[in-house]
């Protein structure tokens, strides 16, 4: 057993599914080889994606990898690893390495050196003796703590090195709990609190904790937002939910933040960035994390508390119930009641957009048809980056644990493609539909192709503005003068061409029609689906923060 063949039965130790790659790495054939079926991309960043994609649908618990090729292999996937470290994704990387004779010189790339700060560890594989401790320690860091890539660089003269042995054995996980009298503090602020606001994180979905979360929130009667990442932890047709709260807002999320006193942060970083929602600063503060290095990061935290989600919030709720006792709380309290009148208010502004007969199409009547025929249940949904982030996270209600992906700490477009199919290839009995728009489809739109020849059917919404509407406020000579925000092509021809089912579609009338035909294509037929809409610019959106 060589090096290469050592790492490929580790990950089938380890439970890998397969292999995304591109575009030569020797590990490709050795997994081939050992039953490790290999998804060639035609991107290392789409690649990525995929891998990346498959670890948050299973929310860490199958582990997605990528491998590629050294050099410009490595220096293309970089773009992919940033969003997973920006995003807090789980995923194993596996470059190949130069030589080791060339080590240290340039201008020779060196994965090692240069992934350091978009990786939570990266290590070269540098012996064979090493090979079990090395990937031991990787997927330590993989399953836990806070999640990140991990990247173990093979150098080549290193790969087909003999190995007398191997010795490993699966990694077990464990997780900790809270301190019970931080514990104990915050229950006792929370029952004492007159109008608290939970604030979910995807800290609540890698650690299963969903139903926690609902019990915890049905015992305070307390109202739940999830930020852009955590979307699906609570469930949005919940009397308590109040949707997203990012850089777009929902109504309910801005009314019951403002009023709130206490705001309660379970599985969150609390960090500030483009595409978080900022925290009033008169707010009471509590964060459950299990990174410490969250804890005051970028506001003053009154109450922390270091633990695992799930466990943390399991000791809560049974310290909750002993300072509760017989006087539980109902719904009749009046929050739910609350929360239920301004959705409508808010949702009736929003109505005349969502049902709009517009011509170009109001890229908000695709969001609402999308909301009605799509069953939510059986449905992972994801945006890319700029408007269709914007315009449908807000709406579209994620019901079930990993419905929907929302990303974008660090937002390439183009990135929600291969997050598209690595989570129709983790739950291949969902739908998994992907809305982005014409400039996302320039960056990344020829992996369409990577979808129908590996037979991962998927449906691909295309926004058709013809222009960069999100960026309306940039360029403004340019484009005066020379039309630089304006986008052309005709992506539903490029989607037949490519061998997928393919409409574009330009009344508004049919848009419904379409989706259900999409629906039956990808469902019945198991085809890779993309729909292009024209659409005009609707630069309205909920509620959002200055950028």
């Amino acid at each position: 057993m060589n090096v290469l063949e050592a790492m490929v039965e580790i990950l089938k130790r380890e439970g890998t599914e397969f292999l995304s790659c591109f575009p030569t790495n020797p590990i490709i054939d050795t997994a081939a080889a050992a039953g490790l079926r290999p998804i060639v991309c035609r991107q290392e960043r789409v690649g990525v994606g995929i891998a990346d994609g498959f670890s948050r649908v299973t929310n860490g618990r199958r582990i997605g990898v990528f491998a590629m090729q050294f050099g410009p292999g490595a220096e293309n996937a970089f773009a992919g690893v940033a969003t997973a470290y920006s995003d807090a994704t789980p995923v194993l990387l596996l470059p190949w390495g130069q030589s080791t004779a060339w080590s240290g010189l340039r201008p020779v790339f060196s994965s090692v050196r240069s992934y350091a700060t978009v990786t939570k560890h990266v290590e070269p594989v540098n012996a064979p003796v090493r090979v079990s401790e090395i990937m031991r320690r990787a997927y330590s860091l993989l399953k836990m703590g806070k999640p990140g890539p991990v990247m173990l660089e093979t150098p080549s003269d290193v790969a087909d090195m003999e190995m007398e042995k191997l010795d490993y054995q699966p990694v077990r996980v464990t997780r900790a709990s809270g301190d019970p009298h931080d514990v104990a503090e915050v229950a006792r602020v929370l029952v004492e609190a007159c109008c608290s606001i939970i604030h979910a994180g995807q800290g609540v979905l890698y650690a299963e904790a969903w139903a926690e979360l609902v019990e915890l929130a049905e015992l305070l009667q307390v109202p739940v937002m999830t930020t852009q990442l955590g979307k699906s932890a609570f469930p949005e047709d919940h009397p308590l939910a109040l949707g997203v709260g990012a850089s777009v807002r929902t109504g309910p999320v801005v009314h019951f933040l403002e009023k709130a006193d206490v705001v309660f942060g379970i599985g969150c970083s609390f960090s500030r960035h483009h595409q978080s929602t900022i925290i009033p600063s008169d707010k009471v503060i509590i964060q459950a994390t299990n990174d410490e290095t969250d804890i005051n990061q970028n506001y003053h935290v009154d109450y922390p508390i270091i633990g695992d989600a799930r466990l943390v919030l399991r000791q809560l709720i049974e310290a909750v119930k002993e300072r509760l006792g017989n006087k539980k709380r109902s719904a009749e309290d009046g929050v739910a009641g609350e929360v239920k009148k301004v959705k409508e208010a808010w949702l009736a502004e929003w109505w005349p957009k969502l049902t709009s007969d517009q011509v170009p199409i109001n890229p908000y009547r695709v969001i609402g048809e999308l909301m009605r025929i799509m069953e939510p249940q059986q449905t992972i949904m994801t945006h890319d980056a700029g408007s269709p982030r914007d315009q449908l996270m807000p709406f579209y209600p994620a019901v079930v644990p990993r419905s929907y992906i929302g990303w974008g700490k660090s937002h390439q477009l183009g990135t929600g493609l291969g997050l598209t199919m690595g989570a129709r290839l983790a739950e291949p009995d969902k739908v998994a539909v992907y809305v982005m728009g014409d400039a996302a489809f320039g960056m990344v739109g020829l992996d369409f192709e990577t979808a129908v020849r590996s037979r991962i059917p998927i449906i691909v919404i295309v926004l058709n503005n013809a222009t960069m509407a999100i960026e309306t406020h940039e360029m403004p000579i340019a484009h005066e003068r020379y039309r630089s925000r304006d986008l052309g092509g005709n992506y539903a021809d490029l989607g037949r061409a490519m061998g997928g089912y393919a409409e574009r579609i330009e009344n508004p009338a049919e848009v419904a029609r379409a989706l259900q035909r999409a629906r039956r294509a990808n469902v019945e037929e198991g085809k890779a689906v993309l729909l292009e809409f024209i659409t005009g610019e609707d630069l309205a959106f909920s509620h959002r923060q200055p950028r």
